[in-house]
């Protein structure tokens, strides 16, 4: 009787109960993850995405220094085009997880020819059982 509530046993009484939780509001008060939400919502997404620290240091972040270095761009663009892509893959795509490419200028050194970047989304459960959106870079757990 696959599925059926009877049948069905919970994480804690296969596994018993966990030792310790790492909640997703924990991983956004210490930075692990950023919570873009708001911007994301002028992007079309109706739930609460977070970026992992990596890919905000990856493809968000960008300095006055990057400016006189490399080229010019600031942050709120170089999210939006992370959002925007994420969204396209959304509305190709269905299913709780997915891949998109992104074409960002790297940080550091003196490049200003944009690079390819793979990106990962995962649509899952926050700490009440809403449904949340976090953006990883391929392989991040």
């Amino acid at each position: 009787m696959y599925g059926h509530p009877a049948a069905v046993e919970t994480m804690a009484e296969i596994l018993g109960e966990p030792i310790s939780t790492y909640t997703r509001a924990q991983a956004i008060e210490d930075g692990v993850l950023v919570d873009v939400t708001e911007t994301a919502r002028e992007a079309g997404f109706r739930f609460s995405v977070a970026l992992t620290r990596a890919v905000w240091e990856d493809c968000v972040t960008w300095s006055e220094a990057d400016n006189k270095r490399q080229t010019y761009q600031d942050e709120a663009g170089r999210l939006w085009d992370v959002l925007y892509m994420a969204s396209l893959a959304a509305r190709r795509n269905g299913g709780s997880e997915l891949r998109f490419q992104l074409y960002r200028v790297p940080r550091g050194g003196r490049g200003v020819r944009p690079r390819l970047v793979v990106l990962q989304m995962h649509c899952g459960r926050g700490g009440e059982g809403e449904a949340v959106i976090t953006i990883s870079m391929l392989g991040e757990d």
